[in-house]
């Protein structure tokens, strides 16, 4: 029943979207939306510091004439996943939830475990990439769909030593022989499961939106409830449904719905001005893609290679 109300839901926003007219004038900073212009912008930020991300055309049938020809949405293939989401260790002890209403909240990971000075302000969260040797550490917010998220800051280069560590949650090449998520072949090569992530520009909601396509070891496209198995439980079938991509042909894919996205990025550019800081547009995606982690902790896709949230931080 939740997922015929979802598709009716979705059919309606389709239609809805169809006769939204385009965004022309800026509202990042008022509302926390994009203009096309802009997430091409933000695109092109994500690209020169993550290249595992990259531009794609898609279908020309399916293009969208107020975006580049070129630059219809963002994709990145052959995304490790190791764990399933119910093998992850939960722990609350350095959460804090920034907004919070009858459905749960966005939290700030780690928010306790950062310096008292820093965390008077704007937590200061580090990320290190997760193909940088030797291993690195992905964040894991734990937390629902119809709410704001943790404060973050706009991308900066950094040489700073903390990162955000997750129990049961390990990049960067380190395997994990012991998790449902691999299996190993007889050459004793470990095998995972892979998702090809792509964001695309939403004009409905004028922010962008997360679409995945998921892979098993033996690369045989994954079942939806499979996919399912990969997402936060406080938001799958929620904030997390199965629909039509907007760029590709079928099978219909997973997706993060964006009708929060607005909310919690005007969120975090408010939380950053009352630090001190600063929030440009070009960070957009960046930023995006650190609390729709949320959603997906165990899809270890890149971000960006050092990602810091400081009052003090700038590009």
């Amino acid at each position: 029943m939740e997922g015929m109300m979802n598709k009716v839901k979705s059919t309606g926003i389709s239609i809805a979207g169809m006769l939204t007219p385009v965004l022309k004038e800026s509202k990042f900073r008022e509302t926390g939306v994009l203009t096309p212009e802009e997430f091409v912008l933000a695109g092109d930020h994500l690209v020169h510091h993550c290249p595992t991300w990259r531009w794609d055309s898609g279908e020309k049938s399916m293009q969208k004439s107020f975006l580049p020809e070129a630059k219809q949405f963002l994709t990145t293939s052959n995304v490790p996943c190791r764990k399933r989401c119910y093998q992850i260790e939960y722990t609350g002890e350095y959460e804090k939830i920034i907004e919070e209403d009858d459905d749960g909240g966005w939290v700030d990971t780690h928010h306790n475990a950062t310096d008292a000075s820093v965390s008077d302000a704007v937590s200061e969260m580090t990320i290190k990439a997760p193909v940088a040797p030797p291993s690195t550490a992905v964040n894991n917010d734990d937390d629902d769909d119809d709410s704001e998220a943790g404060d973050m800051d706009e991308y900066v280069e950094s040489d700073d030593e903390g990162t955000l560590e997750t129990p049961g949650v390990s990049v960067g090449g380190e395997k994990d022989p012991d998790t449902a998520a691999c299996s190993m072949t007889d050459s004793g090569i470990i095998q995972t499961r892979t998702y090809d992530l792509t964001i695309t520009y939403d004009k409905f909601y004028q922010t962008p939106r997360l679409w995945l396509r998921g892979y098993s070891e033996n690369n045989v496209p994954l079942t939806e409830e499979e996919i399912y198995e990969d997402i936060s439980q406080d938001h799958a079938k929620k904030t997390v449904t199965i629909e039509p991509h907007p760029h590709l042909p079928p099978p219909p894919t997973a997706s993060v719905h964006p009708c929060r996205h607005a909310a919690v990025m005007k969120k975090i550019i408010e939380t950053v001005a009352d630090g001190g800081g600063e929030l440009t547009v070009q960070s957009y995606l960046i930023v995006f893609l650190k609390f729709v982690q949320a959603v997906i902790p165990t899809v270890e896709y890149d971000y960006t290679r050092n990602f810091t949230m400081s009052a003090a931080s700038t590009e």
